[in-house]
């Protein structure tokens, strides 16, 4: 099958925005309540959950998906299709996405403004440096990390060990390079030696922190609880203790303010935040979440990667961060990653093949399983692409309505909202039968290790977990430091449903190793690192940024 499409870019520059007080006049938003980021974006101020606080909350719909392939399945396209549809049958919505890390548009995986005719825009802005948030991010979370270096080097009178400092430096940025480095050489002059490492800034957990907190009061109160190093007799020190907090506010408190954009055809969508799910929780900010739902009568929000990791942290760490109580989960299933997940090599997807399709259905079925263990409605979106042929998707629909699964198609790359028309019909009806009993897969109250190990078993299908030396010490630590009834957030690849990425649809018999713990204490939950998950990625071969340009009018040229 050979067709000509346009590009991402190319739709988007076609299409005819609204100036951004157009969209905010349709939201009942004051003129003090907001603040223009050029003519097409804005800041909406905090003022305005103070004054809507007494409103009833919005319908709010979580869209996941199966594993992903290395390319993306459109879950994000799926979410503002699914946004657009809902304003076409007459419903007041809004659409609350993550700002995408230029470490995916310069790498891999692309942007994260849909795709298609459901796309967010102006997605230039977006892909890049949009309203400068996590350059904010990044400035306070290296702020902090100067600061302590300094501290050292002064005479050091907390006691730091330097063998022992856990904050490490941030950038926006792919770069394997940086992963392991060593500060301070060069002499007395030039700081005290030690052994430190780069983290994406979408890993740090300032980016956690803007995410959860509810306010300016809860931003600064978690920052100073960031745990930074330890003492020689391994007592935590804090951001607190370095006196950082109130800077580190300073920084961001342009950055805590939610964005508020527009999709192709005009629904406003909030994009707040950009934490990986691979390595971190993987959803916009509560503040973005909690104001749309106050504007609008429903939100449709996305949680990263598959319901293994973004469902299941929006719905375990996000949903009571934010006392958010979600109506209904969409989860994207395509094609060729079913495909993929039945053994297609992945230069060999556009070709058609049933048998493997049938194979692959397995990893959907899991992702069902763990969505209906939570005790959500769900429907499954069957996110349609060019290459997809009747047989395969007339397979996979008969597949869902055979095993009682809700399911819709979802031809919103190609047809914009009127493509999601269909799924936004099924996702009101629904919601409006109310069928749903939420419960998170654990108690918070429950030991670290039951924890990982009921998202492990439940959540992966995981036979047991195992844990190196060095974080079964950690535990004891934790325990001993009180932060045994913080939410696990787990990293571990995107790829699979067990923690090694060659095991593609739904393995059986494994054990998930935990290597390593950290505290996220600020953020309200501790990391578990499985496998060999990195929080530092590194570029590919031919990095999407070899594609990318800029025209003699300053037009973005290549950005997909």
């Amino acid at each position: 099958m050979s067709q000509e499409v346009k590009s991402d870019i190319e739709i988007a520059q076609e299409c005819q925005m609204k100036p951004i007080r157009d969209i905010i006049s349709g939201l009942g938003v004051k003129e003090q309540e907001w603040e223009p980021y050029g003519h097409y974006k804005a800041k909406l101020s905090l003022d305005v959950m103070d004054r809507l606080s007494g409103n009833e909350d919005g319908k709010v719909i979580l869209v996941t998906a199966i594993n992903p392939t290395p390319a993306g399945e459109g879950k994000s396209t799926c979410t503002v299709g699914l946004g657009q549809a809902l304003s076409k049958i007459g419903k007041n919505a809004m659409i609350a996405l993550r700002e995408p890390s230029l470490g995916p548009t310069m790498g891999i995986k692309g942007g994260a403004a849909g795709g298609g005719y459901s796309q967010v825009v102006p997605m230039e802005d977006i892909n890049l440096h949009f309203t400068g948030d996590i350059h904010a991010i990044t400035t306070a979370h290296n702020a902090l990390a100067a600061m302590m270096d300094n501290h050292i080097h002064r005479g050091n009178e907390l006691g730091i060990d330097v063998r022992k400092v856990v904050w490490k430096r941030v950038m926006d940025m792919n770069d394997r390079s940086l992963r392991e480095v060593v500060v301070g050489l060069g002499g007395p002059l030039k700081g005290v030696p030690r052994q430190s490492g780069f983290d994406i800034t979408v890993a740090s957990e300032i980016m956690a922190i803007l995410c959860l907190a509810t306010g300016l009061k809860d931003l600064r109160g978690r920052l100073a609880s960031m745990v930074v190093a330890y003492t020689a007799d391994d007592q935590p020190v804090t951001c607190a203790d370095l006196g950082a907090e109130g800077a580190l506010t300073l920084l961001l408190k342009d950055a805590v303010k939610p964005n508020l954009v527009q999709t192709l055809e005009n629904t406003p969508a909030l994009i707040h935040g950009g934490p990986f799910a691979n390595i971190a929780h993987g959803c916009n900010s509560v503040i973005a979440t909690k104001m749309a739902s106050k504007l609008a009568d429903f939100v449709v929000t996305e949680a990263g990667f598959g319901a293994d990791l973004g469902a299941e942290k929006f719905l375990d760490i996000k949903a009571r961060a934010g006392s958010i109580d979600p109506d209904l989960v969409v989860i994207v299933a395509t094609v060729r990653a079913l495909k993929m997940h039945g053994g297609v090599p992945k230069d060999q997807l556009k070709e058609e093949n049933t048998e493997a399709l049938r194979k692959g259905l397995a990893n959907l079925e899991k992702h069902v399983e763990t969505i209906r263990n939570f005790g959500l409605p769900h429907v499954v979106a069957v996110n349609r692409f060019i290459y997809d042929t009747d047989a395969e998707t007339d397979l996979l629909m008969s597949w869902c309505e055979e095993q009682g699964i809700n399911v819709e198609l979802a031809d919103v790359w190609a047809q914009g909202g009127e493509g999601g028309r269909a799924l936004a019909e099924r996702a009101v009806s629904l919601i409006e039968e109310g069928d749903k009993n939420f419960t998170p897969v654990y108690d918070v109250n429950q030991s670290i290790e039951e924890k990982i190990k009921l998202i492990a078993t439940k959540v992966y299908g995981a036979d047991d977990v195992e844990f190196s030396s060095y974080a079964k010490k950690q535990i004891g630590d934790y325990n001993r430091y009180g932060w045994d009834n913080l939410p696990i957030c787990m990293a571990k690849t995107q790829y699979s449903l067990s923690d090694d990425p060659a095991k593609l649809g739904r393995p059986e018999g494994f054990t998930i190793t935990v290597r390593e713990l950290k505290p996220s204490v600020g953020a309200g939950f501790i990391v578990a690192l499985t496998g060999d998950v990195m929080t530092m990625p590194g570029l590919p071969q031919k990095p999407a940024a070899l594609k990318m340009d800029v025209d003699e009018n300053g037009k973005a040229v290549g950005l997909f």
